[in-house]
């Protein structure tokens, strides 16, 4: 049976007086009795009274806002709300805590293998539930780890957006570098710096996403950590789009050495980890870019045995940067067929903004050879209009960043 804000009122006093409720409420008694009875509606301060003089832990806090007949699923899920934020009003446990730690790295681990659109309610939801528990009291080291939290989520829902190709993920930058600085941690602050570049990255400002890989890096000042490993790579990848051969070497060896360095436990599939796999991937994509065709071969075929068959994002990218070289050694037809068979093997819930940007590289890079039917397929495939040339990638300039 359903139960109104007035029974549930008057089920939990039990065997209480009005008088005894109403002291404790700052209410009259005959108020009390009218709002067992349904005659008057309670303001929102006085069902906050109600639920902490009676110890309902939001049960009625649930109620007030559900009206006679409402849908018993509507009445559920305000009833779990209540309950969920009275919990979260409380102090937390250390157990509490390593709750939503753990539920951080989960998600870190799910953007290995799940597609951005799947993920981000869940991520979405899970973030309204820290931002309640900040939103409370907290003793400092509580305080620390939730903010450290944030900033990591912040960080998930930056890259779950630039994934989707939205441009709002700029301001998750902000927030989570501004999460970190708070709890000044320099590990997440130099994995937040060493993420925000490659927002840049593929937002065509390579100067920007040298500055902010460099600035990951020098936060990490030798201190072993996944922002150090990531930033130096994607460096490179920078570097080699800007026609710096040296400054991409160099940046090349530090990725070795700062991966090198890396404890084993963060070495993992994860957004906060960063892997052999990662980096053989993000140097062939170097070498990719400088037209280094052979050795970025041999360390796209490491990276494609390394990456697990569920990681379709990465290795996606891997194949289209192989389409690439075919396509810088001349074989317009073979560049065509892989990445169109890269794009169709993957389930359409993966076919990131990402991936298809990437893909319109492999067609842009051949533009004189459209006459070929592979190629006509392979834009038939992206949906572009026969014949156009993709003047936003400028693939046929060097060193523009047109080629990812």
């Amino acid at each position: 049976m359903d139960e109104t804000f007035g029974q549930c009122l008057r089920r939990l006093r039990g065997s209480r007086s009005f008088r005894d409720v109403a002291s404790v409420a700052a209410c009259s008694k005959s108020y009390l009795s009218d709002l067992e009875r349904g005659l008057k509606t309670p303001t929102p301060q006085m069902v906050a009274a109600l639920d902490q003089a009676l110890g309902a832990r939001g049960e009625l806090i649930a109620l007030a806002d559900v009206k006679p007949g409402t849908d018993p699923l509507v009445q559920a899920d305000a009833l779990q709300q209540g309950l969920h934020e009275a919990l979260a009003s409380g102090p937390l446990t250390d157990s509490s805590i390593e709750e939503v730690e753990y539920t951080v790295a989960r998600h870190g681990r799910a953007t290995r293998y799940r597609s951005e659109r799947e993920l981000f309610p869940e991520l979405l939801g899970d973030f309204q539930d820290l931002r309640l528990l900040l939103t409370n009291r907290q003793p400092a080291p509580a305080r620390k780890r939730l903010t450290i939290a944030a900033a990591q989520m912040s960080g998930l829902m930056a890259l779950t957006l630039l994934k989707l190709g939205d441009a709002r993920a700029r301001a998750w930058w902000r927030t989570g570098r501004a999460a970190a600085a708070a709890a000044e941690d320099r590990a997440t602050l130099s994995w937040m710096y060493a993420q925000e570049a490659y927002q840049l990255y593929y937002g065509n400002d390579l100067e920007g996403a040298v500055e902010l890989a460099v600035r990951a890096q020098q936060l990490a000042g030798g201190l072993p950590c996944v922002g150090d490993a990531l930033a130096a790579p994607l460096e490179a990848r920078a570097h080699a789009l800007l026609g710096r051969p040296e400054d991409t070497a160099r940046a090349l060896a530090a990725a070795e050495v700062a991966l090198g360095r890396l404890p084993d436990e963060d070495q993992i599939g994860s957004a906060f980890g960063y892997t052999e796999a990662s980096l053989r991937f993000h140097s062939g994509n170097a070498l990719t870019h400088l037209g280094e065709t052979s050795r970025a071969g041999e360390q796209q075929a490491r990276a494609l045995e390394l990456y697990p068959a569920s990681d379709r994002t990465d290795r996606a990218l891997i194949r289209l940067d192989q389409a690439m070289c075919f396509a810088v050694d001349g074989d317009p037809a073979g560049a065509a067929v892989h990445a169109t068979n890269t794009i169709v093997d993957l389930p359409t819930e993966n076919r990131s903004a990402l991936i298809i940007y990437r893909a319109r590289d492999v067609a842009a890079r051949v533009p004189r050879a459209r006459a070929v039917s592979e190629v006509r397929v392979l834009r038939e495939v992206l949906a572009l209009p026969p014949g156009e040339r993709d003047s936003n990638s400028g693939a046929d300039q060097p060193g523009n960043g047109g080629r990812r």
